[in-house]
């Protein structure tokens, strides 16, 4: 049926051709959007209507037409909202356009002035029409709308003209980035981008993205994140900074996961993981009054409270008070594996008494973690760019922020000795030599750096993609990515 509705448009096309109408002008010019019309006239009444003459110029989508032969009304739509539009044979230039040559979906350019009918709309009776862009492919039915999800995905152009309430989530990432960026920068800390590209893997433990460098001749990996660069600024005098970041990691696709993903990362010189956690309480708070009005929020069917203080505990301690278990299980090793494996959790049988604690974690305690939870002092043997703790060597000086049951921020106090950090990644090199995609190495230049002297420091991660699934009520990352990666689509 498609194929034929293209047909169809293709034929009005050629016809349209034919009559001397141009196609695809771009001479058309805008004055008023939607929102600005409704403002303007929202709360006038007819009678005070008739006395205004316009004409005001607007464009856009036609998403819906009432004809009536020798008039018509339609529905345009702009960036801002929707507008009903009258049109009537004897007062409109071009009027054989919306009956021989328009349809739904096609972008046009309009002028007149407003009124309101009987049924008291406000409604813009128009005075001139013009083409400014066919549509070819027909839009999916009115009443159905865009439902099914990986078309909404696959062609998000259409699920933005189909579905208002997915460009509102859009709007509401872009607050979300905005209001985070103003923050950062009322506190005197500098925005910076560094290299996508890197020669070396290294800033996380994840598997990253290759590529090939002709000119250079050397391979490049994309970065899984930006932390080894952000923290040589601090090195070199900057000692607040910050970056909104793309970052790459080649790992599984999920609900919460995608492979090219966003992050706020951000250093504070002479900062406490501790300072971090009281800053990142006050910003998402903040953040979160600004775009809500209230610091409750609902999140598929539960509500998260962002009221200060929140609750705070270390992982050890999680695993005790949430997880339930006991002293003895947690110094087992064995039995710790055996119940790992029954929660369909991988084991290698090398994991130390750390790893397998903080796995522990993560399949236990994390899910129940729904209102806004930091954890705190994880132990060292995940932690190769923390600081450890003075009063217990074994942890590190490390928090991760928790919300709705996943890892929203992961922060700490950084590792500042050179000898510490290159024993901590010829460590890192040893647990990964089995695994060929990630290369052996260890970023020398950085361990020079430090050698220079980087001063008492803390910093945090924060993905942004798992933040505005919070602040919308979306239940997958891929709801709030505008292209998220998906299979190549079959073919036939």
């Amino acid at each position: 049926m498609s194929n034929i509705l293209f047909q169809q448009r293709i034929k009005k096309l050629e016809e349209l051709k034919k009559e001397g109408v141009a196609l695809y002008p771009n001479t058309f010019r805008v004055d008023t959007t939607i929102f600005q019309f409704r403002k303007m006239f929202g709360e006038v009444d007819a009678q005070t209507l008739e006395q205004e003459k316009g004409p005001y110029s607007f464009a856009g989508r036609i998403m819906a037409v009432r004809n009536f032969g020798k008039a018509a009304f339609f529905h345009l739509q702009d960036r801002t909202g929707k507008l009903q539009a009258f049109i009537q044979k004897e007062s409109t230039n071009n009027f054989f356009l919306l009956f021989k040559g328009l349809d739904i979906g096609d972008f046009v350019g309009i002028k007149g002035k407003p009124f309101r009918t009987k049924t008291n709309e406000l409604t813009l009776l128009v005075e001139e029409i013009c083409l400014l862009s066919k549509s070819l492919q027909p839009l999916p039915e009115k009443w159905h709308g865009l439902t099914d999800v990986e078309t909404r995905y696959r062609q998000r152009y259409l699920d933005l003209i189909m579905n208002p309430a997915i460009r509102r989530v859009f709007e509401m990432r872009s607050a979300t980035i905005q209001a985070l960026r103003n923050f950062f920068l009322a506190r005197d800390f500098f925005e910076v981008e560094t290299p996508m590209m890197h020669p070396i893997a290294g800033g996380a433990t994840a598997r990253p993205f290759k590529t090939h460098h002709h000119a250079l001749g050397i391979d490049l990996y994309l970065r899984v994140a930006p932390e080894l660069y952000l923290k040589r600024l601090v090195i070199g005098g900057m000692e607040r900074v910050f970056e909104i970041n793309r970052s790459f990691r080649n790992e599984g696709i999920s609900t919460q996961h995608n492979p090219e993903f966003t992050m706020l990362e951000f250093y504070q010189a002479y900062a406490t993981y501790k300072d971090l956690m009281d800053l990142t309480e006050e910003m998402l708070s903040e953040v979160v009054k600004s775009l809500f009005g209230s610091l409750r929020i609902p999140y598929q069917g539960e509500t998260l409270d962002f009221n200060p203080p929140w609750k705070r505990m270390s992982l050890r301690e999680s695993l005790f008070s949430v997880g339930g278990f006991d002293s003895e299980f947690l110094r087992d090793p064995l039995k710790m594996r055996n119940f790992l494996e029954t929660h369909s959790v991988t084991i290698t049988d090398q994991e130390n008494i750390g790893k397998l604690h903080t796995d522990l974690f993560e399949a236990i305690i994390e899910p129940q973690l729904i209102q806004p939870t930091f954890v705190i002092n994880y132990p060292v043997e995940v932690s190769p760019l923390s600081r450890r703790r003075d009063d217990n060597p074994s942890e590190v000086e490390r928090f991760e922020l928790f919300i709705a049951g996943r890892e929203i921020a992961n922060a700490f106090s950084e590792l500042n000795d050179p000898n510490d950090q290159k024993e901590r990644f010829l460590k890192q090199l040893e647990e990964r030599e089995k695994d060929a995609d990630i290369p052996p190495e260890i970023d020398e230049d950085y361990i020079r750096a430090l050698e220079y002297g980087m001063p008492p420091t803390a910093g945090e991660g924060i993905g942004i993609d798992r933040l505005v699934m919070l602040l919308t009520d979306s239940p997958s990352i891929r709801d709030v990515i505008l292209f998220p990666l998906l299979r190549p689509e079959l073919k036939g």
